[in-house]
């Protein structure tokens, strides 16, 4: 048996997918049932994923199975259904590190705009080289989205390793403590912790390897902060 809102859920996920050929995003769920947050969403979604209707495939950043529908649907008193599956085209390999089983089914398009150091500062941010795709979850926020190829070992113990792609939110503000992309007087780009101290920004590294660096505020500009971390193996 199935709640109204379940019902409902339901109802709207298989008439987009068969509209459209994707699932609606989490969003538009939320604005359709009316709910107040995603975690509703997630829920529901669970709940119809463990009574059986839906199913999720692993590691595929776009799939989302309608497997049957209930008679109030046209389900079982109709002859002839058969589930659509969704595929994404993410590379199996890509494993995102905070990846969230639900938000999986849903996948956006980011671009890739180079390399960004996680060391010693190299060239600022170039232009977009290519679109990554990226779990749902990740983008989070208001705002642009774009990733970056982490070069060096100062965030290792963030869990940011060498050949890794981060997810970057565009926003010009930071507070003390998060993971921003900076920009070093417009000509050097780094990842790093960004705490303010007075009239001084210090980009603080996760590696005892690396000093923290102190610069006047008016030097550095934050280009991005970390939302999502993508490792392939």
């Amino acid at each position: 048996m199935l709640t109204k809102k379940q019902l409902d859920l339901l109802e709207f996920i298989h008439k987009r997918v068969q509209r459209d050929g994707v699932p609606p995003s989490f969003d538009e769920m939320k604005e359709a049932l009316d709910l107040r947050s995603k975690s509703g969403i997630h829920r529901l979604i669970t709940a119809l994923e463990e009574r059986g209707f839906i199913r999720r495939l692993a590691h595929r950043a776009r799939a989302l199975e309608i497997v049957k529908l209930p008679q109030s649907l046209g389900g079982e008193a109709t002859h002839g259904f058969t589930p659509r599956v969704i595929e994404g085209d993410r590379p199996t390999a890509a494993q995102p590190a905070n990846a969230q089983p639900v938000e999986a089914a849903l996948a956006f398009e980011v671009p890739l705009m180079g390399r960004i150091a996680a060391g010693v500062p190299i060239e600022a941010i170039a232009h977009a080289s290519r679109n990554v795709s990226v779990p749902g979850g990740m983008i989070s926020g208001k705002g642009e989205h774009y990733a970056l190829e982490v070069k060096g070992d100062s965030m290792i113990e963030a869990g940011i390793n060498d050949g890794d792609v981060v997810i970057i939110r565009e926003t010009r503000t930071a507070d003390n403590g998060d993971i921003v992309v900076a920009l070093i007087e417009d000509e050097e780009a780094t990842l790093k912790r960004f705490f303010r101290k007075g009239n001084a920004i210090a980009l603080e590294a996760a590696n005892p390897a690396y000093e923290t660096r102190v610069f006047p505020d008016d030097q550095v500009k934050v280009q991005g902060r970390l939302v999502g971390l993508i490792r392939t193996y």
